[in-house]
């Protein structure tokens, strides 16, 4: 009962949060239609365009309050209330400055007067757009925009094959909007983090999809766009669009990945293998998807998905140990500033491709096919050449001890492991139908894998907690010359916390009662109400 209650709440949020997607996604383009058709002079268009205007600015309210229905956060809240009721005190005077430019539309003060509105208008909306985002969670907008980017590049594939242009340049503009939206949402989040590597990965991410993934997709749109207007139909590349389609799918999942690599077992709410087989089928559905490209990128998937039930069982106690062992590595390696600490920095670049490795063998993830896997091993092993290389450095200014034996003793293992990761990841898995079983042959090589990683991940823990023994507990071989330090070991500082404590929803409402007064008790009378142990015997 629990479970399903919490399923139904994570669904209601989810569909809060997709009316928010599709309400705050081009908030400009009624005002910008309003003020074009007042200063055309248009009075019949303006009072056509004003009902579109407010019924805009209605839903921008409805959409919000909504919101706020399913948020705890009461500050929250408030301010998105008073950013609700800002924008319909605001509507009706910006619809009154159309009609007086429709009427004037060549005086200057009433061009001054749209101009003031529209400013003030588009102020209004952004306090509320950023206002209602604080209020929901960014897991929930990643997964429903992801959503809604998959149904967008179908429907431009679809445009695509049936050469309709507007269609194509319409689905083009959302996709577009959306992805700027995410960007903007995720790099807003961020701010609230300092700088470390998972910042840097997920900024990275949004950097990409923005500046290069989305604009190599809006050219091929443009060169589709002409050519069908034209009539130039040969000029189109199929292959081409659909491979720039699906490169933006694949960088909004990496961006929401990213963001989830932060998340700790307990804050991330684990969606049901039906919603990912979901995703998987409906990504494999996208037109021309699997007639060149998909079927090398997504065989892997499709295999895992046909295991059979016992084989996924296996898999899935496996990853469960991993967990485990990344929870131990993020409690160790987390406590540490990796600014001026390179061993921290490689241990969480290691940790990384260990993650996206076990994703692999589940179906999921970044890595796409048995090459990928094959580069993530090659990453790690330069991550684990330069981690060696750094230790062996600390051991040697370390004097003999049992912690210098301890750490390169945890070298060795790390190299063992490596070399055994870039073995299993070169072993092809396959699954055959035998008698009418799904039968897997790579269920061993899979396992393997998840426990090199699992392995490595202990090994490089140990040398990370013997590196910081060595380089702090104990003299170097020379003490007495001036020598600067290999890494720097600092803690991190705690995350920020707020200077007030908010109060919780039952202490806001509970009554104030008036304190009792400390009554003075006569120290005769005190004496007398004393016992002492015989007396109580």
């Amino acid at each position: 009962m629990t479970r399903k209650t919490k399923d139904l709440r994570r669904q209601l949020r989810k569909a809060v949060v997709d009316h928010v997607s599709d309400s705050f996604l081009e908030t400009n383009v009624p005002l910008l239609v309003l003020i074009e058709a007042a200063q055309a002079g248009d009075q019949a268009e303006v009072e056509e365009y004003s009902h579109v205007f407010s019924e805009h600015a209605e839903k921008l309210v409805e959409v919000a309050t909504l919101a706020c229905s399913m948020s705890d956060q009461d500050d929250g809240v408030r301010m998105v209330r008073y950013a609700a009721a800002q924008i319909e005190a605001l509507c009706p005077q910006v619809v009154n400055a159309a009609r007086i430019l429709a009427a004037r539309p060549k005086s200057k003060i009433a061009q001054e007067n749209m101009d003031a509105f529209k400013l003030s208008w588009e102020n209004q909306v952004r306090i509320l757009t950023e206002a209602v985002d604080d209020i929901t969670t960014i897991d929930d907008f990643l997964a429903v925009s992801e959503s809604h980017i998959l149904e967008d590049v179908n429907k431009c594939v679809l445009a695509l094959q049936e050469r309709d242009a507007d269609t194509l340049d319409r689905t083009a503009g959302a996709i577009r909007g959306r992805t700027a939206r995410v960007c903007n949402v995720v790099e807003a989040e961020m701010e609230n983090y300092e700088d470390n590597v998972y910042k840097k990965r997920v900024v990275d991410s949004a950097v990409v999809l923005r500046d290069h993934v989305i604009l190599n997709f809006i050219q091929r749109v443009h060169v589709a766009v002409e050519a069908f207007g034209s009539g130039n139909v040969g000029a189109v590349n199929d292959i081409d669009f659909i491979e720039s389609a699906r490169m933006v799918y694949e960088g909004i999942r990496e961006v929401r990945k990213s963001v989830l690599m932060g998340r700790s077992a307990e804050e991330i709410e684990s969606e049901s293998d039906l919603e990912e087989e979901e995703i998987y089928e409906s990504k494999s559905k996208i037109a021309g998807f699997g007639e060149n490209q998909s079927e090398v990128d997504n065989s892997r998937a499709r295999m895992m998905t046909q295991w059979p039930e016992e084989d996924k069982k296996k898999i899935a106690a496996q990853v469960e140990i991993f967990k485990i062992e990344k929870s131990m590595f993020d409690k160790e390696v987390a406590k540490w500033d990796d600014t001026g600490n390179d061993i921290i920095v490689l241990a969480k670049q290691m940790c990384m491709i260990m993650m996206e490795m076990t994703d692999f063998t589940r179906g999921r993830g970044s890595l796409k096919n048995t090459m990928d896997l094959i580069n993530a091993a090659k990453k790690i092993s330069e991550a684990g050449t330069k981690l060696d290389k750094l230790a062996k450095q600390i051991a040697e200014q370390c004097v003999e001890s049992i912690t210098k034996n301890d750490l390169l003793a945890c070298l060795k293992r790390i190299a063992l492991y490596c070399h055994q990761i870039n073995i299993t990841s070169k072993v092809k898995a396959d699954v055959q139908n035998i008698s009418g079983e799904m039968v897997s042959s790579g269920l061993d090589s899979a396992t393997s894998l998840i426990q090199a990683a699992k392995n490595l991940m202990n090994a490089v823990v140990s040398t990370v907690k013997y590196s910081f023994v060595a380089s702090t507990r104990y003299p170097t071989k020379n003490a007495g010359k001036a020598q600067s330090s290999i890494v720097v070991w600092r803690m991190r500082a705690p995350d920020k916390k707020p200077l007030v404590r908010r109060e919780k929803p039952e202490e806001s409402k509970a009554k104030v009662r008036r304190g009792s007064q400390k009554k003075t008790v006569a120290p005769i009378r005190a004496l007398s109400e004393f016992q002492s142990p015989a007396d109580s015997l």
